[in-house]
């Protein structure tokens, strides 16, 4: 149990795991020691809070954890969570995913259990909530903001796609792998004078295709925020092969891209506990239509294709330097708002400062590639111009 004398802090993170978050729970954790809090890490995102058994003997260790220096020190410069996350939604939980020792009580298909994990924060002593994690993360971070409960909020996801905020932790390590490891796959296409087809991740904005592209790792790029006609796409892709020397061109898919007259593609047809269907399919989908169509443009002849799906292998290991910054600043950043006694708040960068804004922004809007000022329709690429006093990601403020 917490130590009732001192104030605590609970700190989780939730959603899909980046490199960067350690890195963060590590700055709020030292500082908060330093100042005479007692920090309280959380397991596995809302899954924890939910789960802790409010009885004196029971054993809570997987729920949470009390943190220290050498702890978080440890873990510090590494990649991904160790306090784990889950993608867990305590305001909508499946009639099966109700914690065992509560199923008596709620017993509805779908159960609000809120009410529960007032009651176990209270129960740890929890006096202020740092949440990590992205909108679906956050957003319950906002009811329990509404319901009385004083939280800091710290914005992470490869999409960068939080409201409010230019940069969300994980972003920059994202771009660095996937501009990468697309070089690394031009070999393979350059050796065998193919397509390559390159999905990544992006729901439903198109950052993590846009800034890679925008650096060079791609000819073109299909993004959430725009349908594409897939025989243009392929004009474009045959056009770009020709004029290149290894005789071959590469094209980025945001996981979220959808053809003209289409819609996403979807592994299955499960979904998470925020609602959101398992993405994944429509860079196989782009390389087959590609490949067939390309035999009109090549004397009846196809030009195979190379598809991978980056995936896991941009979210994994090590932070880059961004990730490893800006994730001790905003750190620092919500200790200064907890010292301050202020709460209900985002810290976020905005224009290449570091900032706060009301938590609420997280569910009042959403944040997309402004396609008319930053992506050329034409040429499924980004506009090359207007780079005056744009921030360092260039497209990321509304």
């Amino acid at each position: 149990m917490a130590n009732k004398k001192q104030k605590v802090i609970g700190i989780l993170t939730g959603g899909g795991d980046v490199p960067g978050l350690n890195p963060a729970i590590r700055a709020v954790t030292i500082r908060a020691l330093r100042e005479g809090y007692q920090v309280i890490g959380l397991r596995r995102g809302w899954a924890g809070v939910t789960e802790v058994i409010r009885e004196k003997d029971a054993d809570n260790s997987n729920n949470y954890q009390i943190l220290t220096e050498e702890i978080v020190n440890k873990a510090g410069r590494t990649g991904g969570t160790f306090l784990h996350t889950s993608r867990t939604k305590p305001s909508k939980m499946k009639k099966d995913d109700v914690p065992v020792h509560l199923k008596g009580k709620y017993a509805d298909e779908i159960n609000d259990l809120t009410p529960e994990v007032l009651k176990n924060l209270d129960y740890l002593g929890v006096d202020y909530l740092i949440p990590i994690g992205g909108d679906d993360t956050l957003s319950y971070g906002v009811r329990l903001y509404q319901e009385g409960l004083k939280v800091v909020a710290i914005p992470k996801t490869m999409d960068n796609d939080v409201p409010g905020t230019d940069y969300c932790i994980g972003f920059s390590t994202c771009v660095t792998r996937t501009i990468s490891l697309t070089n690394s796959l031009r070999t393979i296409a350059g050796s065998h004078e193919r397509f390559l087809v390159l999905e990544v991740f992006g729901r439903y904005a198109g950052f993590t295709a846009m800034l890679p592209t925008m650096a060079g790792a791609a000819h073109r790029c299909v993004i959430p925020e725009y349908k594409f006609n897939i025989d243009h796409l392929t004009e474009l892709m045959m056009y770009d092969r020709n004029r290149n020397p290894s005789s071959y061109s590469v094209v980025l898919v945001s996981e979220g891209a959808m053809f003209d007259g289409g819609e996403m593609v979807f592994a299955d047809r499960s979904t998470d506990a925020y609602g959101h269907a398992k993405l994944g399919g429509i860079g196989d989908l782009v390389a087959g239509r590609i490949r067939e169509i390309s035999a009109q443009h090549n004397n009846g002849k196809a030009i195979n294709t190379i598809e991978q799906k980056l995936g896991y292998m941009v979210r994994g290991g090590d932070p880059d330097a961004i990730d490893s910054i800006a994730p001790m600043a905003f750190g620092n950043l919500a200790l200064d708002l907890i010292l301050k006694g202020v709460h209900g708040r985002l810290v976020v960068l905005k224009n290449g400062r570091y900032d706060n804004m009301p938590l609420d922004v997280v569910t009042a809007t959403k944040k997309l590639v402004d396609v008319s000022h930053f992506y050329d329709t034409e040429r499924y690429r980004p506009r090359y111009e207007n780079f005056e006093m744009k921030p360092l990601f260039i497209m990321t403020s509304e």
